[in-house]
């Protein structure tokens, strides 16, 4: 999918990037900043922004995501070019000032726990060595990794930690009880600190669509251990996301959801798109979340950089997101 200057230009309407619009421009996009956060509290999601798909500047992305999208919840994954988990004390301190400064609570976690290569398997062809958000943690480092993640939820009042499942193995049926044994041991040592283990499906990791999530799910029945459900990865698989995954899922286990759009291209496999732009049906999979009670963290991973900067790209994933949500009948 192409994206002229014209056709970008109307996707960042009164959102777009503040030094190209004009003072009418600006008071309009205030009064709709305003109608968005007057709506927030009838809005039946935990409608957020993964930080770090803004800035690394911390304290800029939560005033983008209080002030500008009129948002109380925020995801956090990096800031400051340094991993959450690798936060020294004074920086979660500060963090937590910023937080509290910018009225915003955590979704979440966005940890890379287990996101690295199964010990005893053959490399995996999806094994990436390229910063995982300036995240480096082996395989050996993993049950230290779990233990900072549930500390870094109690400073930051967050009841959630994003984990995946190794990096996808060509066959991974020789190895995937051991994998759900490691996925369950971690659900049972967070349960003990009344702690949600969300495992995200990524198309890089073991478990990438609707129907490989709801075998995870079903292998593993701790209540605690719940799903990241991200359509727009199950679709970068070449998965249909809705309805035919999410149909697949058990509905009152599904703790998180990533929203990113996804384009089919010639030349490869896909590419990001702003939310309402791609191939995910966004209007059924909203509808069908309010539907089915989902009441927790609805979070933009803008990852389409098509706006130049994240920031205005965030800008125009937001906007994409919010007229979704109108179209789907929920008011956010």
């Amino acid at each position: 999918m192409g994206y002229t200057r014209r056709k970008l230009l109307a996707r960042l309407g009164l959102v777009g990037l503040e030094a190209a619009m004009s003072p009418i421009k600006k008071v309009a996009a205030s009064s709709l900043m305003k109608s968005w956060a007057a709506s927030a509290g009838s809005c039946p999601f935990r409608l957020a922004v993964i930080n770090d798909e803004i800035t690394q500047d911390f304290e800029r992305a939560c005033q983008i995501v209080s002030v500008d999208f009129g948002l109380r919840w925020i995801e956090l994954r990096s800031m400051w070019n340094k991993n959450v988990t690798t936060l020294d004390a004074k920086q979660v301190e500060d963090a937590r000032k910023i937080l509290a400064k910018h009225k915003l609570q955590v979704t979440d976690i966005a940890s890379p726990l287990f996101k690295t290569d199964w010990p005893g398997a053959p490399r995996s062809s999806q094994s990436e060595t390229r910063d995982q958000f300036h995240a480096d943690f082996d395989a050996s480092g993993q049950d230290k990794l779990l233990e900072r993640c549930i500390s870094l939820c109690k400073s930051f009042n967050a009841d959630r930690i994003r984990c995946f499942d190794y990096w996808r193995l060509d066959d991974q049926k020789p190895y995937r009880a051991a994998i759900n044994a490691k996925l369950q041991q971690a659900a049972e040592r967070c349960a003990k600190d009344n702690i949600i283990l969300l495992l995200e499906n990524e198309m890089s990791c073991n478990t990438a669509t609707g129907e490989e999530s709801a075998a995870v799910l079903k292998a593993i029945p701790n209540r605690n251990f719940m799903l990241n459900w991200d359509p727009g990865n199950a679709a970068a698989l070449g998965s249909m996301p809705y309805p035919t995954g999410y149909e697949l899922l058990p509905k009152d286990r599904v703790g998180h959801c990533h929203c990113k759009d996804v384009v089919s291209k010639p030349d490869h496999k896909y590419d990001w798109a702003p939310v309402g732009d791609g191939i995910v049906d966004w209007v059924g999979q909203l509808h069908a979340l309010q539907r089915d009670g989902f009441h927790y963290g609805l979070s933009l991973e803008t990852h389409w950089r098509g706006a130049g900067t994240p920031e205005a790209s965030t800008r125009v994933g937001m906007d994409g997101l919010k007229k979704t949500l109108t179209k789907a009948g929920i008011s956010c």
